[in-house]
């Protein structure tokens, strides 16, 4: 691949157009089913999304619903009447020859977007979102000298989002790409997995020449992109190369690309010289939708707690780093999970009569963003679960770190327990029990050990007398080993050096 150079002269100017497939049972303007994961081709198909003569569709009104509730969480105007229309153009994977679409009434128009973008609080516009149905897919069989064609996806419900140009990098593409994912998932409008295709995003890349404030007359758009990294790999990409062909006084070209991820380079598709001529026409065959100030009402009464919303209070009630606290929003099911985990936390110390104190509550709290994003994680990943499908239960998972907390187990113990939580379920205190880990705290025992590891290691205690601290670590760990790894870290700690100190 080519390296390009950018420049601080040249001003990139970026828009996307987003699609997203909305989680209905059913396709748009059909009782097919709607599901993504189905493998087997031209299985969700019946006579309206194969374009059979006679057949009327009749609109979705879960996908309305939805796709007026993304709009009001974009900040959108949604006007009191919105409208179908017949989009024009002859595909395979369009068998009616036409797509029902919306033209000048769409359902949302004129939002926004605040998205933090390395600290700096950025807002982009979105110019509208309309609905529609999805095409099907163009299938190429490598080495057979036709294409095949899957109308599994034809028909489903599809909500375009178009964004002003107002993005100016790859960064700012992956903040508010992710942030957007993150309102659409926590809506319960989609699953947004772009592997699947229920997420497609084309970015519209040009850049301006030194001194110029009008949009360029050229762009240069990037196809079905199917992850936001390779979203921002191919719009950094672009600006890059496009810029060193305006050093060279050149024009770049009005087309159409791909993104290589094995080359990291965009590919050219094909020109765009003209926009199409689509002949868009109302559709005779679906009536004006109507949304009463009732309706709107109802939607925004009922809004979930959106990302920013989850943002500002796990800051504020668990003290977490910004870090911690987009791990856990970024993954809807485990926010909800954790937030059980934490209520788990606090029932214990109301139980135990408050004398933990709030800075002990934050420690668990800690422990517990810790564990559900690091061990709890890693593991519902390899078996490609959600939270809320495995067997570990916000109660144990609290009553685990409860444990650690007062010292019963050690955080290596622990990890043991969680495993067989995960895979058996099944409550901490037993499995510690089963397995002979619980910790030792008892002075006696533990002084009986350090005495002993004393007499056995003596050029490590006098290495130690000598100043040389990583021997008392020496010493710690052939304590630790003594009882077998069973014995409180911290009470040996306080033992062993009081010991070796007097």
């Amino acid at each position: 691949m080519k390296n390009f150079e950018s420049s601080t002269e040249y001003k990139p100017v970026i828009g996307f157009e987003i699609h997203v497939q909305l989680a209905t049972k059913s396709k748009m303007f059909s009782p097919a089913a709607n599901n993504p994961d189905e493998k087997v081709p031209n299985t969700n198909i019946d006579e309206i999304v194969t374009g059979q003569p006679g057949t009327l569709p009749v609109a979705n009104k879960e996908a309305i619903r939805l796709s007026a509730l993304v709009g009001l969480a974009l900040n959108c105007e949604i006007d009191e009447w919105s409208k179908f229309d017949r989009k024009h153009y002859f595909y395979p994977d369009l068998p009616k020859g036409y797509q029902i679409s919306q033209f000048d009434q769409p359902i949302a128009k004129e939002g926004f977007l605040e998205v933090n973008v390395n600290g700096k609080m950025k807002r982009f516009g979105v110019t509208r979102a309309h609905l529609e149905e999805d095409a099907g897919k163009n299938v190429h069989p490598e080495g057979l000298p036709y294409s095949l064609v899957d109308y599994n996806r034809a028909g489903c419900a599809l909500l375009e989002i178009v964004t002003e140009p107002d993005l100016e990098s790859g960064e700012d593409a992956k903040s508010f790409l992710t942030e957007l994912r993150n309102i659409i998932r926590y809506l319960g409008a989609s699953s947004c997995d772009m592997e699947k295709g229920t997420m497609r995003v084309e970015p519209n890349i040009s850049v301006r020449k030194p001194g110029e404030t009008t949009l360029p007359k050229y762009k240069v758009e990037v196809k079905n992109i199917n992850s936001i990294k390779f979203a921002q790999a191919a719009i950094d990409y672009e600006i890059a190369r496009q810029i060193e062909i305006l050093k060279e006084d050149g024009m770049p070209k009005q087309v159409t690309m791909g993104w290589n991820e094995k080359t990291n380079s965009t590919v050219e598709q094909r020109s765009k010289e003209e926009a199409n001529d689509y002949r868009y026409f109302p559709d005779p065959d679906l009536p004006p939708m109507h949304f009463s100030p009732e309706y709107l009402q109802n939607l925004k009464n009922h809004m979930p707690e959106l990302p920013a919303q989850k943002r500002k209070r796990f800051k504020e009630e668990f003290n977490l780093p910004d870090a911690d606290v987009e791990n856990l929003i970024s993954w809807k099911e485990l926010a909800a999970y954790f937030e059980c985990v934490v209520s788990e936390i606090d029932n214990w110390i109301l139980e135990a009569g408050n004398h933990k104190g709030a800075e002990a509550r934050l420690g668990l709290i800690k422990n517990a963003a810790n564990w559900s994003l690091g061990e709890f994680s890693a593991l519902l990943n390899q078996k490609l679960l959600n939270p809320d499908e495995a067997k570990v239960d916000p109660e144990n998972f609290a009553e685990m770190l409860m444990l650690i907390a007062e010292g019963k187990i050690s955080s290596s113990a622990a990890k043991q327990v969680f495993k067989v939580m995960f895979e058996k379920g099944g409550e901490p205190d037993n499995i510690v029990k089963d397995l002979g880990l619980e910790q030792t705290s008892d002075e006696g025992a533990i002084l009986t050990a350090i005495e002993k590891v004393i007499g056995a290691n003596e050029k490590a205690v006098l290495d130690f007398k000598a100043g040389q601290e990583k021997s008392f670590g020496f010493l710690v760990g052939q304590t630790m080993k003594e009882l077998k790894g069973k014995g409180n870290p911290q009470v040996i700690n306080e033992l062993l050096r009081k010991k070796l100190q007097s």
